[in-house]
């Protein structure tokens, strides 16, 4: 299977599938389509970024594919009502508000749908015009939620298109779902495909919340014939003549579509369905924005501006949080947010989880932070917390986080406190070289005081060994992180944070 990212070019797909024509000759070769598939997923900023992306844009690609009068599937597979800046004043609602007007067909809920707790993820659901679909998602007795489908068949150009929707497996080691049931992706898509074929469907298709390596379990089970994914943020399109595989980037900076041509031979019990996929991807910057989105996002950024825009210190040294580079190594901003943290609580060490780290942004030497960057990169509403553990549970906790490197993570470990050697090449488990504290080795029997965020504290991105020993402040102790980080940075008022050698991979 051939996978194409934002960080590859354009243009390789595994045959026979094609990517849509550009000349008119190319164009008239094609067959007609009897239904197309779009996709979008993973997009949190309400505006564009540099004229790309945002929800007037992608809200555009969809309706300019209605228009083209060819029957259409919108689908979202998931994470949208966390992180970003609005989210942190109203949990997400203002993302309903402008999905509302977007003419979405198929949601499924991502991990991010839960930053904010079981009540207020149900009470987003209740808004919604646009169903939910979670096969593998029920509450805490094993039944179905309100407001929520495990699959359905959709007539599409004649074709019955039965849909599959499921939520992300992990969730509720990486969010807070409270009691909800999250049960197997794979399970429930066997399940939900046995009986849609029951039913009758012609073309299986599942739109699913799902890392790549599940992504790639479903793919060669064959248990569906399409595969529309979130949570990886690539834009990946795969097809190994059998089964299809997409997902859209991030941020509705591309919105893939899938136009399904088909062919049908005889009928009931006899009926045959065949069909090829031809793939076109929608760059946002070429669309037109939706200007009944737009308004909205318009109004909920007049809002934000009047709290976010002031300055809280100036940059001596740039600052990178990209996420491919925060998620991999020692970033100067990091330490910055470690350090902070650990200034506000008084411990000794720090330890944060570069996925609490979001804006995927640098900064210049010399610009200004501001109250909406602060809240751009901490987005989660997580709060201070600290805790005594000792020396061991440290080196657990740094073993935890480099677990999946050289693969970039969300837990990968920022610290203050502390530097620490590692041999990524080693098992997992068995990474860390050494760890300095003042000076010195870490002595694995002796107890540290270590700052860290609510969320790794409940053991959140797999920080267990973070709750092993003394709670010195709790989950509901704790002040709010971007604010504590607002504090520090307003005390130092020029910033000049650097890579230090604290996380030193081999």
């Amino acid at each position: 299977m051939t996978k194409l990212t934002r960080r590859k070019a354009l243009g390789v797909l595994a045959a026979p599938a094609t990517l849509a024509a550009t000349s008119p000759v190319a164009q008239a070769q094609q067959p007609a389509p009897a239904f197309t598939l779009l996709l979008v997923n993973d997009i949190y900023k309400m505006s564009d970024d540099k004229g790309r992306g945002g929800f007037a844009r992608a809200a555009g690609i969809a309706k300019a594919e209605r228009a083209r009068g060819v029957p259409l599937l919108f689908c979202h597979a998931g994470d949208c009502y966390s992180p970003s800046l609005m989210s942190g004043f109203d949990q997400g609602a203002h993302i309903v508000a402008m999905q509302n007007k977007m003419g979405l067909d198929v949601f499924v809920p991502g991990n991010h749908e839960f930053d904010f707790g079981k009540e207020n993820y149900l009470k987003l659901v209740a808004a919604q015009t646009y169903p939910t679909f979670a096969a593998n998602l029920r509450d805490a007795k094993g039944e179905k939620l309100p407001g929520h489908e495990d699959s359905r068949i959709f007539e599409l150009g004649g074709i019955k298109v039965g849909v599959i929707g499921t939520a992300y497996d992990p969730t509720p080691q990486i969010s807070h779902s409270g009691d909800l049931k999250f049960s197997s992706t794979m399970e429930a898509l066997k399940r939900e495909a046995k009986a849609l074929k029951g039913q009758g469907a012609d073309i299986l298709v599942a739109v699913v919340h799902a890392d790549r390596a599940m992504d790639y379990e479903i793919v060669r089970s064959r248990v569906v014939d399409i595969v529309l994914t979130g949570h990886d943020h690539d834009l990946a399109i795969a097809y190994d003549g059998k089964v299809v595989m997409v997902e859209s980037n991030e941020e509705g900076n591309y919105v893939t579509a899938i136009d399904i041509a088909v062919s049908v031979k005889g009928e009931g019990a006899a009926r045959q369905v065949a069909w090829t996929p031809t793939f076109r991807v929608n760059d946002s910057r070429s669309a037109t924005p939706d200007p009944e989105v737009a308004a909205i996002v318009k109004g909920y950024e007049s809002e934000l501006t009047k709290e976010l825009d002031v300055d809280v210190a100036k940059l001596a040294a740039p600052l990178d949080s990209r996420t491919g580079v925060i998620r991999t190594q020692e970033t100067a901003i990091g330490n910055l947010i470690a350090d902070a943290i650990r200034d506000a609580t008084g411990a000794q060490l720090a330890i944060s989880n570069a996925g609490g780290i979001r804006a995927n942004k640098q900064y210049p030497a010399g610009a200004m932070l501001t109250r909406r960057d602060i809240l751009s990169e901490l987005p989660f509403g997580n709060a201070t917390s600290m805790v005594e553990i000792t020396g061991k549970d440290v080196k657990d906790a740094l073993e935890n986080g480099l677990s999946p490197a050289p693969q970039g993570s969300g837990r990968f470990p920022v610290v203050s406190g502390l530097t620490f050697e590692a041999d990524i090449k080693q098992p997992p488990g068995s990474r860390i070289i050494s760890i300095t504290v003042a000076g010195k080795p870490i002595d694995p029997a002796a107890k540290y005081t270590v700052a860290t965020n609510n969320f790794m504290l409940e053991g959140g991105d797999g920080y267990t060994a973070l709750g092993r020993g003394k709670t010195l402040i709790g989950a509901t102790d704790g002040k709010l992180m971007a604010n504590e980080v607002m504090v520090y940075l307003r005390r130092l008022g020029t910033v000049d944070a650097k890579v230090e050698g604290r996380a030193v991979l081999k």
